[in-house]
Order: C-alpha cells, then sequence, then structure tokens
C-alpha cells in the first residue's frame, strides 16, 4: 500500500489518480490523433502561421479534414505505423534480447551482479549506466530499464522503483554523458548553421559542451540517486505484485561454463568491431567520416541483437539449456509475445505523431514560442531559465531533439551572440530544457515502451503512473542543473575544448 508523508506526495497521489482515471493509453493516443485533425482545421481556418527564423518561409498549417488530408490520411496509415521509429528498433532489440533471457545468461548476469555489488550503490549505478548508455543510443530503454525492475525485484525491492532509477538516467540524464555521443555532432551542425547568420566563419565542433556535460554526469547520477531513495521508493512502497523474484544463489558448474563462453564470444566480437573501426580505412567505418558517424554508432541496436544473441547462443550451448534450434527460436517468440500490448499502443501513438507534424502545428508553437520568448527582453540569467523552461515545454509535444533545435537555434543563437554569449551557450542551455521533461513527455519516442515495461509489475499502470513517478526527478533535474547552470555562467567556464563562454572569445564579462 503506498504511503502519503506530505504535500508534495499527495500531489503526485492525485497526478497519478486523475492520469490513470484516462482511457487506455492506446485509446488516449487514438483521441490524441482525432484531436490533431479537428485542431488542424481551425489553426488553418483562423490562419495560424509562423516564419522560418533562418529561411523566412513561411510557415501554414495544414488541413487533415481536407479532401487531400483524408487521402493521407489513408493512404499512409501502414507507413505510419511501421516506419514508426522505436517499433523496429523495439523489436529487433528484443529478439536478440529474448534469446539471452531464455538461454539463462540474463539470469545468471544478474544474480552474478546482485551478489557482486554493494547494495546501498545499487541505485547510483543504475542512474549512472542509465546516463552513460545515451553514448550507444537508444539501449538504456530497450535494455537497461527492465533491466533494472529484474534486478531491483532480486534484492526484495519494489522493481517500479529501480526502473524509475534506471529512466531517469537514460531519459533526464540524455544529454550528459562522459563520452561523445550520436546528439553531439548532430546538434553541433545546427548550431554552427545558426551561429553563420550572424558570423559567416563561426565553427561550433561536437565537443562544445563535454566540460559541462561531463559535470552533468555526475550530478545526475546523485540527484537521481537522492530522488529515488528519498522520494520515490518510500512513495510507491513494497512490492505486492503477482512476479516472483529469481532466487539469488550462487552460480553452478554449468552455468559458470555458460558465461565463460559467452564471455570468450564477446570477446571476439568486440575485438572484430574495434579491429573495423578504430582504423581510418577500418570495415565498419565510412571513408571521411569519424568514428560517431560510423555504422558501429547509428546501427547499435543491430550490434545488440547480434552480441546478445550470440552470447546467449553461446550461453545456452554451454549450459546445457539449448538442446536445438527449436529452443532459440521459441525464446525468441516468447520475447515478441511480451510486446502485444506495446504494439497495439504504438499503432495508434504513430498516427497521433504522424498527423501532429503533417498538421505543422509543431513547428508553428516552436516559432511563436520562441519569439515571443525574445521579444520579452529581461536579463540574461531570466532569459536562459526561461529558455529551459521554453524547451521543456515544448518537449511535451514534439519529441526529436533535432528537430525543435533545428527550429529554435536561428532564433535563440543570434540573439545570445548579440547579447555577447557563445552558440556553445545556447545549445547547452536548450539540452539542459530538452533533457529534464523528456521523464514526462508522452511524445517522447519510448514513453509507451516505459508503460509496457511498468505495466509488467503493475496492471493498473498508465499514463499518470509514470508522470507521477517520474515528475520529482524533473523538479530536481531542473532545479539542480540550472544552478549549475548559473554557476558555469557566473564564472565564465569553457562549456568544452575550445568553446568559450562569451562571443567573441575574448570579450569581457
Amino acid at each position: 500500500m503506498r504511503k502519503k508523508f506530505n504535500i508534495f506526495d499527495r500531489f503526485l497521489n492525485i497526478t497519478e489518480t486523475v492520469g490513470n482515471a484516462l482511457p487506455n493509453p492506446a485509446t488516449l493516443f487514438a483521441l490524441f490523433a482525432v484531436s490533431v485533425l479537428f485542431l488542424s482545421g481551425i489553426a488553418w481556418y483562423f490562419d495560424w502561421t509562423a516564419v522560418h527564423p533562418s529561411t523566412g518561409e513561411a510557415i501554414n498549417p495544414v488541413n487533415l479534414l481536407s479532401k487531400e488530408g483524408l487521402h493521407r490520411i489513408m493512404l499512409e496509415m501502414v507507413r505510419n505505423f511501421t516506419d514508426f521509429a522505436p517499433l523496429g528498433i523495439v523489436i529487433v532489440a528484443m529478439l536478440g534480447i529474448g534469446i539471452a533471457e531464455s538461454s539463462g545468461l540474463i539470469g545468471a548476469i544478474i544474480r552474478l551482479l546482485v551478489l557482486s555489488a554493494p547494495e546501498r550503490l545499487m541505485t547510483f549505478v543504475l542512474v549512472f549506466a542509465g546516463v552513460i548508455s545515451n553514448t550507444a543510443s537508444d539501449i538504456g530503454y530497450v535494455l537497461l530499464i527492465p533491466l533494472a525492475g529484474t534486478i531491483f525485484l532480486s534484492l526484495g525491492r519494489n522493481p517500479l522503483v529501480g526502473m524509475a532509477a534506471a529512466f531517469a538516467g537514460v531519459s533526464g540524464g540524455f544529454s550528459a554523458n562522459l563520452i561523445l555521443g550520436t546528439i553531439d555532432p548532430l546538434l553541433a551542425g545546427l548550431s554552427q548553421e545558426a551561429a553563420r547568420i550572424i558570423d559567416p566563419v563561426y565553427e561550433v565542433n561536437p565537443t562544445a559542451n563535454y566540460y559541462f556535460m561531463v559535470v552533468s554526469t555526475f550530478l545526475i547520477a546523485f540527484a537521481g540517486t537522492f530522488v529515488t531513495e528519498k522520494i520515490v521508493a518510500p512513495r510507491l512502497g513494497a512490492y505486492t505484485g503477482a512476479e516472483k523474484p529469481e532466487e539469488i544463489k550462487k552460480l553452478d558448474k554449468k552455468e559458470k561454463k555458460g558465461l565463460l563462453w559467452a564471455g570468450i564470444v564477446t570477446l571476439v566480437l568486440t575485438l572484430l568491431v574495434l579491429a573495423g573501426t578504430l582504423p581510418e580505412n577500418g570495415l565498419l567505418r565510412i571513408a571521411g567520416e569519424s568514428v560517431l558517424k560510423s555504422p558501429v554508432i547509428k546501427g547499435v541496436i543491430a550490434l545488440l541483437f547480434i552480441f546478445s544473441a550470440a552470447s546467449g547462443i553461446a550461453y545456452g550451448i554451454a549450459s546445457g539449456k539449448f538442446k536445438s534450434d527449436n529452443d532459440i527460436i521459441n525464446g525468441m517468440s516468447g520475447a515478441i509475445k511480451t510486446l502485444a500490448a506495446y504494439i497495439v499502443l504504438v499503432f495508434f501513438a504513430a498516427q497521433f505523431v504522424a498527423y501532429f507534424k503533417w498538421s505543422h502545428l509543431g513547428e508553428i508553437l516552436a516559432i511563436n514560442g520562441a519569439i515571443f520568448l525574445q521579444s520579452i527582453n529581461i536579463g540574461t540569467i531570466p532569459l536562459l531559465l526561461l529558455f529551459i523552461i521554453l524547451a521543456g515545454t515544448i518537449n511535451m509535444a514534439m519529441g526529436s531533439a533535432s528537430a525543435k533545435w533545428a527550429i529554435m537555434a536561428p532564433v535563440f543563437i543570434p540573439l545570445f551572440m548579440e547579447l555577447g554569449y557563445s552558440p556553445e551557450l545556447s545549445q547547452v542551455v536548450y539540452r539542459i530544457g530538452d533533457s529534464v521533461t523528456n521523464l514526462i513527455s508522452p511524445m517522447m519516442s519510448f514513453f509507451a515502451l516505459i508503460i509496457a515495461f511498468f505495466q509488467k509489475y503493475d496492471q493498473k499502470a498508465s499514463i499518470g503512473t509514470i508522470i507521477s513517478t517520474m515528475l520529482p526527478y524533473t523538479f530536481v533535474f531542473f532545479i539542480l542543473w540550472s544552478i549549475l547552470l548559473v554557476i558555469w555562467v557566473y564564472f565564465g567556464f569553457p562549456l568544452g575544448p575550445g568553446a568559450p563562454m562569451y562571443y567573441p572569445g575574448e570579450l569581457a564579462h
């Protein structure tokens, strides 16, 4: 039974109650999709428009209730579903993970981890691992979050708490990391183009925010641990569901043999990947491009499938779990069965996202909101904080970090450059805002998957459950990250190698 401790806790309970009183998430996304159709008609009728800040092109709403709109809805319904990026990512990943799980490999690793790692550090390890997982694109969502639930259940703790901790690191700490990820060169390219509106030769490197993000990694890890243990765990209480934890016992000889062979296979595959990646002319490199643009980074889900499938097969054969290829195929089939509810939900979510994109409503709202914030004409620090809030608010309607920045960068980077602040600063402020509301944004690509993970342990879990559970992380991350930003700006620390706080670099503040 969940406990009520204070006003904030009661607020979260009310949030959950209201959220879960809403229809089934699949039904809710269906209603959202229908609402966008009518809203697009209203926007078209009243001529809600915006002007793209970099191209000067007028962005007009598209009436999806028109003849052309209805034709597009009918002709692209299947494509919306099959092209929905998270769907393919999740299914491919789960095929490999299904082999590893059915072989007993994941269970053995969990037992080894639980037996060797101090329990008091487990929450921190999960949040920190979640932040680091962003280097490998979406692996944190499809692997680490459900794994965290299993680990916490094995420790006799509420698995929802473990998944919340991992989710906080993976999604709330999306921009933080110790290693450059795929998002860094993507945002840097957009920032550079926006900066050249003012300075035609200005360059923004992928390492533009590296120093700030390294510090942010530890900030998010400690903050996420604090919120988990002091707010989320007491609120959710003990787990009373039907799922039973695996018995934590020492590994027997067959399991140790299986782990040995799984380790050997993993090591061989890792060496092969490194051999194809490290040399500039390597088999897994694109000529003239950096490692960040190699198939290894962009195709990390394929690697996840190969690694988990190969190591799972090695473990299953060595431990005696797999007797024939039927056992392997059955493991893959079983993993897909667990995704049935998620696949239904994704169908409606994909239609909603597609309609919202077609209507141009997201772009119109983002541009007009950014221009309004620019026109307020307040001090720099309040402007930075409002920029964080704006980015976080827009994140509730547009899930893609690069799409939002493509619209906002041409407005805010020139603005901050005119104020004497660098494009690198504008970018880091945007990344904070984009990260802190990922946890509570239904438009976040993997939000539907998180609901499915929670429902494994709580069948009544819905949008309200996720939002109420993750809202404390959003509040704390926003406050602490904003404080870190203000300190950074006050002292004028460089944001990354060769990335000054001010523009031009020699400007003294």
